[in-house]
């Protein structure tokens, strides 16, 4: 696997180094080893999915709140999302930015989320698919988000959302910490 730095720190995209032949290709997507030599957390707990069958479908800005911090490895299986991640770590040199990737079935890209940091993805087509391998299993009293729009952040998204959950458009505007100078 290549592991690439993102511009936020422990923010990292992953890329499976491709072994081809006449068979096509063969590719190791997870290596808890790889992972833990890179100083990222190799747990993985819980693995699921999302199906959004329209373009335009808006998931997150989620996180969830200590002490059920989790980290995600993010991966589209199917179609092409637009995923973002901003960083919510008030010690963070980079607190209140955010990167965003394109991640599709045909780029294989995958991209890893650490712990107190939101994400959220926009899809890009029809029928898109989305793989997570997540470090803990979800708590329902700890889930929190920040809102797709919010001007703290300033996510320049490829294009508006056409289909998001209330709860995903309500989430009142972000209050920074203060941070020491």
């Amino acid at each position: 696997m290549i592991f690439t730095q993102t511009v936020l720190p422990g923010v990292f995209l992953v890329d499976p180094e491709r072994h081809a032949d006449e068979r096509g290709f063969f590719a190791r997507t997870y290596s808890a080893d790889e992972f833990a030599a890179h100083g990222l957390d190799p747990r993985v707990e819980q693995c699921s999915m999302s199906y959004n069958p329209r373009t335009g479908t808006l998931r997150g800005m989620h996180y969830q709140r200590e002490p059920h911090g989790e980290v995600k490895l993010v991966r589209c299986t199917m179609g092409a999302v637009y995923d973002v991640v901003v960083d919510l770590r008030p010690a963070s040199p980079t607190y209140c930015q955010w990167v965003g990737v394109e991640l599709t079935a045909e780029n294989r890209r995958m991209l890893y989320v650490p712990e107190g940091c939101a994400h959220g993805f926009l899809t890009l087509v029809d029928q898109t698919e989305v793989f997570y391998q997540i470090s803990q299993p979800h708590h329902p009293t700890a889930g929190a988000g920040v809102r797709w729009n919010d001007p703290t952040f300033g996510v320049a998204w490829p294009s508006a959302p056409r289909v998001m959950a209330d709860r995903d458009a309500a989430y009142p505007d972000f209050v920074p910490e203060p941070r020491s100078p």
